[in-house]
């Protein structure tokens, strides 16, 4: 009985493990046809784009501190703290020029190649003290700071290259909260709790490939993903102690991102003229963990803050796999920045 018990575990297990390495079948519907076929091929390609893409656009946005640098709120009214930073790592982006369509259509599933970019995105933030806290013994307990951001996105690429990002605007806004569990002072570190809401702006990402394969001739393949959205919600707990020139914060959080998009693959050939395929409405949702380290230097009132930190967890499936690794792998990211505050 226990022998019996023992290997209907490891079947599930095992079972379990490998549906996580990916979607068992396309989600594009084939039609039948060569072109047909390879149309279903495109669009499921744009598909995997897709589910790989979003998760680096998230870590981009989100980096890590909320306020780079510090983990104590301010003091309350009169007290305002000003940033500018750049969160970047180095992603992995799809060739979508190098792909090609199948007139058998998208199964079995196979690896895309792509390659490596540094990818990123400039932000500042605000923080505005509003109530300075309860005093207990050496500190303060339950100060709150409004917290406003701003994330510039950049486009990357141009039309008709292997890789195009376009976002509907280049710049987007955010807001959140801080609350201080223990205010910094001479002898206590600052700990806080942190929630932040930003969201990318809604974008297109798109992708060419020409070819010439049997039986489709001349082969065009434009990959489309219209009407991509990226919203994220953040919390940190951060602990921050400045030591005259030196300052240090840390701090462990979780992100949650929240991605839609419409997904649909252009075929032209010269043997089988124009198909479209389309899965309009796809969303998904992900939940990772993030931790990192802060480090500054205090030259009057203003800090030179570096930050490392790594995000991790969640799961994202594609159908085929993707040379740079699953959509939802660790992605360690970097952030320098300055601040000013009084």
């Amino acid at each position: 009985m226990k022998k019996h018990l023992v290997i209907a575990v490891a079947l599930v297990l095992a079972s379990s493990a490998a549906g996580a390495q990916g979607l068992t079948a396309p989600r594009c519907i084939s039609g039948g046809s060569p072109s047909q076929n390879a149309a279903q091929d495109a669009c499921q390609q744009a598909y995997d784009v897709y589910q790989f893409m979003a998760p680096q656009l998230g870590v981009a946005l989100a980096g890590g501190n909320a306020t780079l640098g510090q983990g104590s709120t301010l003091g309350g009214i009169g007290h305002i703290s000003v940033g500018l930073r750049g969160n970047f790592f180095s992603g992995t982006v799809p060739k979508i020029d190098q792909f090609t369509q199948r007139a058998s259509g998208a199964s079995p599933a196979r690896e895309l190649p792509t390659k490596s970019q540094l990818l990123g995105a400039p932000t500042a933030d605000v923080a505005i003290g509003l109530f300075g806290g309860l005093p207990l013994a050496l500190t303060n307990v339950g100060g709150v700071d409004l917290l406003v951001s701003a994330a510039y996105v950049p486009t990357i690429g141009s039309a008709g290259s292997d890789f195009y990002l376009k976002p509907d605007q280049n710049l987007q806004f955010g807001y959140g909260l801080r609350v201080g569990l223990v205010s910094e002072s001479i002898v206590v570190p600052g700990v806080s709790f942190t929630y932040l809401k930003r969201d990318l702006p809604t974008s297109t990402i798109s992708g060419t490939a020409t070819y010439t394969a049997a039986p489709l001739g001349q082969t065009t393949a434009a990959l489309n993903i219209t009407n991509a959205k990226v919203n994220t919600s953040a919390w940190r707990v951060v602990a921050s102690k400045s030591l005259i020139f030196f300052g240090v914060a840390a701090g462990v959080g979780q992100d949650k991102y929240d991605q839609s998009a419409d997904i649909s693959a252009t075929v032209n050939s010269t043997l089988g003229g124009s198909q479209t395929v389309s899965v309009p409405g796809t969303s998904q949702s992900m939940t990772r963990t993030n931790y990192f380290l802060d480090a500054s230097v205090n030259i009057l009132l203003l800090k030179i803050t570096g930050e490392v930190g790594q995000v991790t967890g969640g799961t994202v499936n594609t159908f085929n796999s993707l040379q740079g690794g699953r959509a939802d792998q660790s992605r360690t990211y970097g952030s320098v920045g300055i601040r000013v505050g009084i």
